[in-house]
């Protein structure tokens, strides 16, 4: 029975260096990354959006892989646009009114990579957040802009890094 376990541990070892539960694929040679600052083409947009969700990929790549930030002949590239950026209203009542507003950010993705050309892609992506029609867009915003740009930037990290 020791016998078994010990092929077990050894066998456990071996297979986490080969597999992620998360299914980052990146290949050996790519080392290195970048992300651009993303230009805002939304009407709307609060002014430093664009600086923050290009921020956020930075961080999400950095803590999540093991890639390098470097500006300088990047293996890997990233570059954005916000183009959407709309509060709409939403789940209307009786009398005309609305109970959900609903604010939807919306960015153009390139994902450019130089170590393999046939890699590369051009996305959107766009997630929303919902919120009382009875609060203003100013006093959610920033809860908003935070679990918008979380699940954007899981989105644009799994299309990038994953084979799924």
């Amino acid at each position: 029975m020791p016998r078994l376990i010990t092929v077990l541990a050894v066998t456990a070892l071996l297979w986490t260096g080969c597999y992620s539960f998360r299914g980052v694929s990146i290949d050996p040679s790519v080392t290195t990354y970048y992300v651009e600052q993303f230009t805002d083409n939304a009407l709307n947009a609060q002014p430093a959006l664009s600086q923050r969700l290009a921020e956020d990929l930075k961080e999400k790549i950095r803590t999540e892989s093991r890639l390098v930030f470097t500006d300088t002949d990047p293996d890997i590239e990233f570059k954005g646009i916000i183009v959407r950026y709309e509060v709409t209203s939403e789940a209307p009542q009786p009398g005309e009114t609305t109970a959900i507003n609903r604010l939807t950010i919306t960015t153009a993705i390139e994902y450019i990579n130089n170590v393999n050309e046939e890699k590369g892609w051009k996305k959107n992506f766009s997630f929303f957040y919902d919120f009382p029609s009875s609060q203003d867009l100013s006093s959610v915003e920033d809860d908003a802009v935070d679990a918008i740009s979380n699940q954007m930037m899981e989105d644009i990290f799994n299309a990038a890094f994953t084979d799924w």
